[in-house]
């Protein structure tokens, strides 16, 4: 008697793909949608965006379903079942520039119904997390009535993208993303919450979310945090086709997809919301995802996100586009020791706040140069690192990550903040002050020479930890003197702090401090270069190159800490415009502050 074995295999299931039409040529980038709607009503927003995705303005990388295998062990039965689920949160946009789309729950359950979706379940949730081949670390806003807003969209959208840029050449567009945002999701106790939207999720990377399952917002509610992942109707439940909602109901079966019972009415409500103000955490009361574009009274785009490892970014750009003849200027400006980002940005004092808002004004001297560079659009990128201390992040983390640091954060900006095709000439200027000064020479060490574009490097009372035997004289010289255009710049600020006091006690010594330091680096220039001097009861001034290197150490006879007085007092916009025809124009280096009426109130 012959033995007949035969190996039987599920048919390919049907659906594993949104069924949408092709992407027009002519739809919109993520970026340009946000900017198209940011000034809509919530009502209005979502029309717009059923729209967009109903035409086909979708990444292609989120067309192709991701498959989740779950098993359920009851007490007299085990199955298995796999469902399939978009691979990221629905967007608008091409896979190079894409925007992860917040929306009500009336609109994510009625372009689920369009294309044969569902909404998942708390229990899918946690499913989708375990099998996600990518978990990214939650990144929250603080509360604010903002969070409801288009711009925080976009700037949470880009912290994401930030998090997901690194990762593409293992993981590529496509493989299944998870712990970047909270999940609108179904819910038994939806029944008894008419008019509420259930949200669950944001999984840390522990595995515990930190939004527990939660229906206290209306359906009106859509902050940035929460997003839509779909869910085909058509799953597999012991390789029997089935639909999701049909298993969600059964009581034998809805353990496989739900962890609340049997869910008998698996969908929100698909009727528009209605017109109303929201109240949000902070209790502060304003118009339904009012935009706030430009977010400052001076016409500026914001886009802040954390870049691992442990650096947080902030860039601050123009709210207006750079027309394609002009040119950009990236400034990187390296925080100092102990101070965070906006303190660094400062702005007027009120009572209680920290006296380290009223130090640096670093944008309000941004402002100032964008007054006077009417030929470039001037950006500036932040950059904070962990424990407020970029020489404690390098002794943690090393140098060879710096140069890839930078050119994610500049790459990131002008993916998703440049309305169209980058300005033809992109400079890039590196600052720092105090520590921050540590980011340039961990920078110089893990670059064999310094890229070309880098035209202007200052450093702000920051040369502590410049090392000849590091080769660091070599590499400046070898930029500074590269026969190319543009030219390049160095500047270098410094105080006598050896001669400084605090508590009646000097606080470094001759050799060690920014003072002796400026000097060493001088002094290792002056071979390569013809330095010629200047020299008074005030400052010790140092140029060469016609200009283009700067040496501005000042004198300290009465024993005063100048250390960010220097900043203070016009520093940064001198690091920009030394060596130009509108050098101290409408300003004076270590002269009164000339940026007074740009300090954001």
């Amino acid at each position: 008697m012959a033995l007949w074995i035969f190996l039987v295999t599920a048919k390919p299931l049907l659906g594993q793909e949104l069924q949408l039409p092709p992407r027009p040529a002519t739809a919109l980038t993520g970026y340009q949608f946000a900017q198209a709607i940011a000034p809509l009503s919530l009502q209005d927003r979502e029309a717009r965006i059923y729209s967009e995705i109903l035409s086909g303005n979708v990444p292609s990388f989120l067309r192709k379903l991701c498959p989740v295998q779950v098993t359920n062990v009851a007490p007299s039965t085990t199955n298995q079942a796999t469902f399939y689920v978009t691979p990221d949160y629905l967007a608008i946009g091409s896979d190079e520039d894409y925007l992860l789309m917040p929306l009500s729950p009336n609109l994510a359950q009625r372009i689920a119904n369009a294309l044969n979706c569902s909404l998942p379940t708390r229990k899918m949730v946690n499913d989708i997390y375990a099998a996600a081949a990518v978990k990214l670390t939650p990144s929250p806003i603080p509360p604010s009535p903002a969070m409801t807003s288009v711009a925080t969209f976009t700037n949470h959208n880009g912290t994401i993208l930030s998090q997901r840029l690194p990762l593409l050449k293992s993981q590529p567009l496509g493989a299944l993303v998870a712990g970047h945002k909270k999940d609108v999701v179904l819910s038994v106790k939806l029944s008894s919450s008419p008019g509420k939207v259930a949200i669950y999720g944001w999984h840390k990377t522990n595995g515990v979310p930190i939004q527990p399952l939660y229906l206290g917002h209306t359906a009106a509610w859509v902050d940035y945090s929460q997003c839509t992942r779909l869910v085909h109707q058509r799953v597999l439940v012991d390789g029997k086709e089935m639909r999701l909602s049909e298993v969600l109901a059964d009581p034998a079966l809805c353990g496989l997809f739900s962890d609340e019972g049997p869910i008998t009415n698996p969908r929100y409500p698909t009727n528009a919301l209605p017109a109303i103000s929201q109240t949000g955490p902070t209790g502060r009361t304003g118009p339904t995802n009012a935009a706030t574009e430009p977010i400052s009274p001076f016409h500026e785009r914001i886009l802040s996100f954390t870049l691992d490892p442990e650096v947080k970014v902030h860039i601050n750009a123009p709210d207006n586009s750079p027309a394609p003849a002009r040119k950009l200027l990236f400034i990187f400006y390296a925080l100092p020791n102990g101070n965070t980002t906006e303190q660094t940005i400062g702005r007027t004092l009120k009572p209680g706040d920290d006296w380290h808002y009223d130090i640096q004004h670093i944008g309000a001297q941004t402002r100032f140069l964008r007054e006077v560079l009417h030929d470039q659009v001037v950006v500036v990128a932040y950059l904070e690192a962990d424990q407020k201390s970029w020489p404690a992040w390098r002794k943690k983390n090393g140098d060879q990550l710096i140069p890839q640091l930078l050119e994610q954060v500049k790459t990131n900006f002008i993916r998703r903040c440049l309305q169209q095709a980058p300005p033809d000439e992109i400079q890039t200027a590196i600052c720092g002050h105090s520590g921050g000064g540590s980011l340039i020479f961990g920078y110089l060490n893990a670059v064999q020479q310094l890229p070309a574009d880098v035209t202007r490097i200052a450093f702000l009372d920051s040369t502590y930890a410049y090392d000849r035997a590091l080769g660091h004289d070599k590499k400046l010289v070898q930029w500074l003197g590269t026969n190319t255009a543009p030219e390049h710049y160095l500047l270098v600020l410094a105080y006598d702090d050896a001669n400084a006091l605090l508590n009646g006690k000097p606080f470094v010594t001759a050799a060690g401090g920014a003072w002796g330091k400026s000097h060493s680096v001088q002094h290792d220039l002056a071979e390569s270069f013809k330095f010629t001097s200047q020299i008074n009861a005030e400052f010790q001034k140092f140029s060469a190159l016609s200009g283009r290197i700067q040496f501005i150490l000042k004198e300290n006879p009465e024993h005063k800490i100048f250390h960010t007085v220097q900043v203070e007092r016009n520093g940064f916009i001198h690091a920009i415009l030394f060596g130009t025809p509108i050098e101290e124009k409408g300003y004076e280096y270590f002269g009164p502050r000339a940026y007074s009426k740009w300090i954001e109130p």
